[in-house]
């Protein structure tokens, strides 16, 4: 890189071919190059990072991304201009806020003091940030609709009884308030499970998809509420983000959604189950199903006492005619038994005497013949018992003690009936007709005569 030649001589600092510039004059010529390049002003567009008020004037950074990185110019709305733009911004429902993406006009300015290029704002493209929040609202759009994640939450059951709430909400602000009065002073016991939401700026659709996700995991809501109390549209087309719009439509709960808007859609109200334009409206919604499944349940009970009264009634009048049949029945039954009781009677009277003579025949009868009978059954069985005690005296032991028979008994007494009941010199007695004898145990032999050879 070459340099210029320093010499040192008597030459004048300045010339006219190569003038030197104070730091002043330098930002001075600067400007003045500016304003004759853009006499007319400047279109610039970009996302706006960085936006600050002091006092009456508003500062922000204008960026672009690109491939040799990001490109910054300072942009400073001053209170004039920002008094003229204020109805512009309104009459479209937009607020400057970081990410919001621009077309401005103004002039360019070198700022001596801070040696930086700046661009004084003096008007605004409002079409520009529409377009864009649209583009990417209809770009989300076509992508869901593709994947059939539409419509997905709308055909989620919404209890007839919702009140088990989550909510999504930014708790303090009016829209929060809003919400939570009606369902208060509704006399309803709705049960709210609140996660306190960043509901605009830059952490809010990072904030918004998180907290629906800790909702939706849960097993005990009847419904999920996102509320927030409107704004400008740029503010609001955070609900456009994808990422809530996805969150919303897998969601396995209902999702209802009341972001304060009067006009606009936002994706995330396309993909709810049910989209209200405000947190009261939303509020109302669910206190009106409640009350309308009230309603209808009293309507129900109220038919079910009716049929009920009424079948009561026919039950009675059912029965009354049934006791009166039976009753008329009964003594019917009644009377003829009587009549059959009667003629019973009467037969039984005329028919007695000579029943009863025929018994006291039949029991003469039956007397003379027991009579005849017993004598002939005594003197059977006294020939019986005769037989009986000639057998008995026929085996009386003194009978057979006189026939030659004999008794033996050991000393204690009991019979002998074996030589194996008897041992050497144990003394037996042996009963005979005339006496006893007394012996001593020598010896004992079995009898061989049936022992086999």
């Amino acid at each position: 890189m070459s340099q210029p030649a320093f010499d040192f001589d008597d030459a004048e600092l300045d010339d006219a071919a190569s003038p030197t510039y104070g730091v002043g004059e330098l930002a001075d010529a600067i400007n003045d190059t500016l304003r004759r390049g853009f006499s007319d002003g400047v279109w610039v567009r970009g996302e706006i990072d960085g936006l600050s008020n002091r006092g009456p004037h508003t500062y922000f950074s204008l960026v672009e991304h690109g491939d040799n990185g990001k490109a910054v110019l300072n942009v400073q709305l001053f209170a004039p201009m920002k008094r003229n733009l204020t109805p512009l911004l309104r009459k479209h429902r937009l607020d400057l806020a970081d990410g919001m993406k621009v077309r401005i006009f103004g002039q360019l300015d070198f700022w001596a003091q801070g040696g930086r290029l700046g661009l004084k704002m003096a008007g605004i493209d409002p079409r520009y940030t529409l377009g864009d929040i649209a583009q990417s609202r209809d770009a989300v759009l076509r992508r869901l609709v593709a994947e059939g994640l539409l419509d997905a939450n709308g055909r989620r059951p919404l209890s007839a009884v919702p009140l088990r709430i989550g909510v999504v909400a930014s708790v303090g602000t009016a829209a929060w308030h809003d919400f939570h009065h009606e369902l208060s002073q509704s006399g309803f016991g709705f049960h709210l499970r609140v996660v306190d939401t960043r509901v605009q700026g830059d952490i809010a659709e990072d904030m918004i998809t998180a907290s629906m996700l800790t909702l939706t995991r849960r097993t005990d809501l009847d419904a999920v509420v996102i509320i927030r109390g409107g704004g400008a549209r740029n503010e609001l087309a955070v609900f456009d983000a994808e990422r809530i719009a996805r969150a919303i439509a897998s969601s396995p709960i209902p999702v209802l959604t009341g972001l304060g808007h009067e006009v606009d859609r936002s994706v995330a109200d396309e993909v709810a189950h049910t989209s209200l334009k405000t947190p009261t409206a939303c509020a109302g919604e669910l206190i009106g199903r409640v009350a309308a499944y009230g309603a209808a349940t009293e309507t129900t009970y109220a038919a079910i006492v009716r049929e009920a009264d009424a079948g009561l009634l026919s039950a009675d009048a059912a029965l009354s005619e049934s006791a009166h049949r039976i009753a008329r029945r009964t003594h019917a039954a009644v009377e003829r038994a009587d009549e059959r009781l009667a003629t019973r009677v009467h037969t039984l009277r005329r028919a007695a005497p000579a029943a009863l003579e025929r018994g006291r025949r039949h029991l003469h009868d039956t007397d003379r013949r027991l009579r005849e009978r017993a004598v002939s059954i005594a003197e059977r069985a006294g020939d019986r018992l005769d037989v009986t005690a000639a057998r008995v005296a026929a085996l009386d032991p003194a009978v057979q003690l006189a026939r030659g028979w004999s008794i033996t008994r050991r000393a204690d007494g009991s019979i002998v009936r074996s030589i194996t009941e008897l041992d050497v010199d144990d003394v037996i007695v042996t009963a005979v007709a005339d006496g006893t004898v007394s012996s001593a145990i020598t010896a004992t032999a079995p009898d061989t005569r049936s022992t086999e050879p």
